[in-house]
């Protein structure tokens, strides 16, 4: 269950906010993640979500979600929730949000998704990368800048977790081999494109639906980078609905053959899966590569 600590702390929190007394009066836990513990909030002022882990499991961890929602928020592109504090006590660190109730996609909840999507990647930048690093799961994701994407997705997002995989025994000296030729064939597979605001974590476990039948993303791991990463990663474990392809396209088409290169940007997250759950994720990537 929650801690007594951080139930007192959050309930001064939002009654400084507030100006007001505030309660908690239920506490349910809230499934499907893996890192953190989640629960959801019953006050009497309304409902709220709560994610927490030990101070020292993650440093920083909340603070940077924290940040890439409000990126995400500032767009005004697709629904995201309002972050209400990041806490860090010598013991605990905790991210209070507004809770999102799960609702019922609409008709064109596909297609609007798409559109949102497209117009969320419009918000761009002089260089590829963001101002601090973050986090991707449990891991540290690395985020200096760079003028081109080839350089920022190798030297940024590729070499790191494949060090570390190498590190743990997952791949031979040989195997690793395959990624040099990969990086010298690169420049004539990904086409070049301006820097795109993306979620960097959009598998189908971090959107949601809200009440009114919105998409609204949560868990983000925000960065500039190429938007065809972000199309890449929803298509990584089960994939969307045709609709949201056809939309995002109608929108603001990719470039030709860019059903070809999902696989070349799926590398990153399933390195991260490598270094996180080892097993199948290394073969998977290891397949992908030898086309190389």
């Amino acid at each position: 269950m929650l801690p007594n600590e951080l139930k007192k702390s959050v309930e001064l929190i939002l009654a400084n906010q507030l100006e007001r007394p505030v309660g908690i009066s239920e506490i349910l836990p809230v499934g499907g993640g893996c890192i953190n513990e989640a629960f959801s909030l019953q006050t009497n002022i309304g409902k709220y979500f709560i994610k927490y882990n030990s101070s020292s499991a993650f440093p920083g961890m909340f603070e940077k979600e924290a940040a890439g929602l409000k990126i995400l928020a500032d767009t005004k592109t697709l629904e995201i929730p309002e972050v209400i504090a990041s806490v860090e006590t010598e013991k605990y660190a905790y991210l209070l949000l507004q809770n999102i109730e799960t609702g019922v996609s609409t008709r064109n909840f596909w297609n609007d998704f798409g559109i949102k999507l497209a117009d969320l990647h419009r918000n761009t930048n002089d260089y590829f990368g963001l101002d601090h690093d973050n986090y991707i799961g449990s891991l540290v994701q690395k985020n200096n800048s760079h003028p081109d994407f080839l350089s920022f997705f190798i030297t940024q997002r590729i070499e790191p977790q494949l060090k570390e995989a190498r590190n743990i025994g997952a791949f031979s000296q040989s195997e690793t081999r395959y990624f040099d030729s990969l990086f010298n064939t690169l420049h004539n597979i990904i086409p070049v494109d301006k820097p795109a605001l993306i979620h960097g974590d959009l598998w189908s476990g971090n959107y949601m639906v809200t009440p009114n039948g919105s998409p609204c993303l949560i868990d983000p791991a925000v960065y500039f980078g190429h938007r065809e990463a972000d199309i890449a990663m929803t298509q990584l474990f089960g994939g969307f609905q045709p609709e949201f392809y056809h939309a995002y396209n109608k929108a603001w088409p990719m470039e030709k053959e860019w059903q070809k290169r999902m696989d070349i940007f799926n590398l990153y997250p399933l390195l991260v899966h490598v270094n996180l759950f080892g097993g199948s994720y290394a073969r998977q990537v290891l397949q992908i590569i030898r086309q190389f």
